[in-house]
């Protein structure tokens, strides 16, 4: 179990952090919001959800069980290529 996310962090999320990721998404944390009040071993968490490319593609606020969350690296970023314009 993770004891805290701190800034940075790459999460993995599925049915076991919440019943919401049927679909699993990569999160890169910007905070825990430990203002808000939860029950035992759930946690709000911000961060950006992860494109399959690494890229922020949304802001979110997650309500998530601790036990469930998964620490990953990024996720592998495809070969891009450079393109001249003009």
């Amino acid at each position: 179990m993770i004891e805290k996310m701190t800034a940075g962090d790459v999460i993995y999320l599925t049915t076991a952090a919440s019943v919401r990721f049927l679909r699993p998404i990569f999160v890169r944390v910007i905070r825990e919001l430990p203002e808000r009040h939860t029950y035992h071993s759930w946690v709000w968490i911000e961060g950006y959800q992860l494109n399959a490319a690494g890229d922020a593609v949304a802001r979110r606020e997650l309500y998530v069980m601790r036990a469930g969350v998964r620490m990953q690296a990024l996720p592998a970023r495809g070969r891009r290529r450079l393109v001249r314009v003009g």
